[in-house]
């Protein structure tokens, strides 16, 4: 969370972050954070000044990938890539490496990021639209039955979890030989997965994983074997895998703060402390305006309300403003919605304290009090 410097040490939070990305990082990663940035590990180095192909920052990536595989229980025939470009990148990515000649790809679309991944794939390859929650004003999603059928796509790609509309999906899709694609760049790390009902997960780092920079992939090896060979090598996953990430020059700031949050994820309880939380924090806040009397309002069916991203309206949209002004003033930062829908947005990803999700709803009710 945001903190105030005093004298160089860290003093008592004195404001809460609400952005979506780049979020705020765990406060003790913050700190190791500070205390290596001059000399890591007694080097007489800055971690920004250290070589890629050093012992030290090899290090680094042999803790981060080994931390992810025992959160995950990471199959080893699966490999993971800590890759450039973010989660926009691999819109991209997983089309030219996925997708098979004269085969289709599927996807689900459920808001603004799967649309994002969509058009991108488009470019590349041909797609096939499976379901759509535009009928439904992105409010929920497609019931199971009405989807399309899919049995003989390269792939079926779905965002778990939508960040600016803020609908989760409640399960994960049965998809028998068909890989499973998942974005999770806004739901990584916030609960336990079964690894081998997907063929391969992304995510952007700068949400629950660290800060900007850099995209987690995990992908089962078979499946990276699959790109087309006009398929540019810094693109394919197969050359990806044989260079450990780093054909080019990796974002090492970025690999090194990752590893120091997953390692935090494990020392506070693993995955499963991490949807514990997860679903805490939402609920005080999703309370707050159901109890609200209507003055403000979240219009995603409650089946799949997002634990991570949650967006609301004040019932006077002349009101939005003054809220979003004296939360500021409050302490309550970055909480003004997406361009692309406007209204309040509210992300509660794991480093979010639970104090941050009760100052939140306090805050609203007292607004709502004051302004009703």
């Amino acid at each position: 969370m945001s903190k105030a410097r005093v004298s160089g040490t860290w003093d008592e939070p004195v404001v809460f972050n609400y952005s979506a990305g780049p979020a705020m990082l765990p406060a003790p990663v913050m700190q190791r954070v500070q205390a290596e940035l001059l000399d890591y590990a007694g080097s007489g180095l800055s971690i920004m000044e250290t070589g890629h192909r050093t012992s030290g920052f090899g290090e680094i990536v042999e803790r981060a990938e080994r931390d992810l595989r025992v959160l995950y229980d990471v199959p080893e025939d699966y490999a993971v890539l800590f890759l450039q470009g973010g989660a926009s990148l691999q819109f991209l990515m997983v089309a030219m490496n996925l997708a098979r000649p004269g085969v289709p790809t599927a996807y689900v679309d459920t808001g603004y990021w799967s649309a994002k991944a969509i058009a991108a794939a488009r470019e590349v390859r041909p797609v096939k639209v499976v379901a759509s929650g535009a009928a439904l004003h992105y409010r929920g999603v497609p019931q199971r039955s009405q989807w399309a059928d899919f049995s003989t796509a390269a792939y079926l790609h779905y965002t778990p979890n939508e960040t600016i509309h803020g609908i989760e999906f409640d399960y994960i899709p049965e998809t028998d030989d068909v890989a499973l694609v998942a974005d999770m760049s806004s739901c990584i790390l916030s609960r336990p997965l079964p690894i081998r009902r997907f063929g391969l997960i992304y995510a952007g780092a700068q949400k629950n994983l660290g800060p900007t920079g850099l995209a987690l992939v995990i992908v089962r090896r078979d499946l990276a074997e699959r790109a087309a060979a006009e398929t540019p090598a810094l693109l394919r996953y197969r050359d990806q895998i044989g260079a450990g990430s780093m054909l080019n020059t990796p974002p090492t700031f970025t690999w090194y703060v990752i590893g120091l949050v997953l390692a935090w994820v494990r020392e506070q309880g693993g995955l499963e402390a991490m949807a514990r939380r997860a679903a805490a924090r939402s609920r005080i806040v999703y309370e707050a305006i159901d109890a609200s009397g209507g003055f403000y309002r979240n219009a995603i069916d409650p089946a799949v309300r997002s634990r991570m991203n949650i967006p609301f309206q004040l019932h006077e949209e002349r009101l939005e403003a003054k809220f979003l002004r004296e939360a500021e003033t409050a302490g309550l930062k970055q909480l003004a919605g997406h361009r692309a829908v406007g209204g309040v947005r509210a992300s509660l990803y794991n480093a979010m304290p639970l104090a941050g999700a009760e100052a939140l709803a306090g805050f609203m009710r007292e607004f709502a009090r004051h302004n009703g």
